[in-house]
């Protein structure tokens, strides 16, 4: 059996050997020979398949974005134009957020007439509540509202809006204080040529309040108030009594005065105390 299989391999290896040869020679008779095209039919090689696009993604979110309700196109739009501070052009927005405002009537109207959004005829632009862009002009706002200027109207003049009234406070330019019926935080003027008026109301109010005559009592309404005592008494006097130290405040000494009874030692300084 083994002999027979050896055969046929050696017969096969011979008759490769003899196509070999004859393609070896009809390649040497005519070398310009090109190999024939293969006919069109059914048997012809399958067409590579088609890709899809890599940006595929980008596509289908932008497509979202444009067919979104006109309310989150508008957003979009105020959002940028807040982070930018730029004036844009319609293209330019398209290119920025996907909103083709040239292709959405409804979107275009809208934010012509959103009081956020300034529109000059070409391009839009955010509009914030008051035209400042630096910490000058912005103290120079604050000290026209002597009787305070909330922050929320502040916010959105410009970028570091916020870190500015922060050094202004620091500096003791203004005042920043909590405003407990509709907490919001409002900034005052701190400049002395700013004349202050209190009604005489406000200021009998302030004289009628009595105090607690404890200190324990008086950190139990700041705390009520929603504020945080800067001292904290019931610490300190429990530190005392581990320490042994009297709570009772000390009496102030008198001073002695020089009277008829007073021993004077120094009888030749008489003049010093006349």
């Amino acid at each position: 059996m083994m002999a027979s299989l050896q055969e046929r391999l050696d017969k096969f290896k011979k008759q490769q050997e003899r196509c070999q040869t004859t393609l070896t020679s009809i390649a040497k008779q005519n070398p310009k020979a090109t190999p024939p095209k293969p006919a069109s039919s059914s048997m012809s090689t399958p067409s590579p398949p088609i890709k899809f696009s890599n940006d595929t993604e980008r596509l289908q979110h932008i497509n979202s974005i444009r067919k979104g309700p006109v309310g989150a196109q508008i957003k979009r739009v105020i959002d940028l134009l807040y982070e930018t501070r730029q004036a844009l052009d319609p293209d330019e927005i398209n290119r920025e957020c996907y909103v083709d405002l040239n292709a959405n009537k409804a979107v275009f109207d809208s934010l012509k007439k959103n009081p956020k959004v300034n529109y000059d005829g070409r391009r839009f632009s955010y509009k914030s509540k008051h035209n400042i862009r630096n910490k000058d002009q912005l103290l120079d706002l604050i000290r026209k509202f002597q009787e305070g200027i909330a922050i929320i109207d502040l916010k959105d003049s410009y970028s570091n809006v916020m870190q500015d009234l922060q050094s202004l406070k620091g500096t003791g330019q203004i005042w920043l204080l909590s405003n407990f019926d509709s907490q919001e935080d409002i900034a005052y003027p701190n400049d002395p040529r700013v004349p202050i008026k209190v009604d005489e109301d406000l200021k009998q109010l302030f004289r009628g309040i009595e105090l607690p005559r404890d200190m324990l009592d008086i950190e139990k309404d700041l705390q009520k108030n929603g504020m945080k005592p800067a001292t904290n008494t019931a610490k300190r006097r429990a530190m005392a009594q581990v320490h042994g130290i009297s709570n009772k405040p000390k009496t102030k000494k008198k001073k002695h005065e020089i009277s008829k009874r007073t021993k004077l030692t120094n009888s030749h300084l008489m003049h010093l105390f006349q």
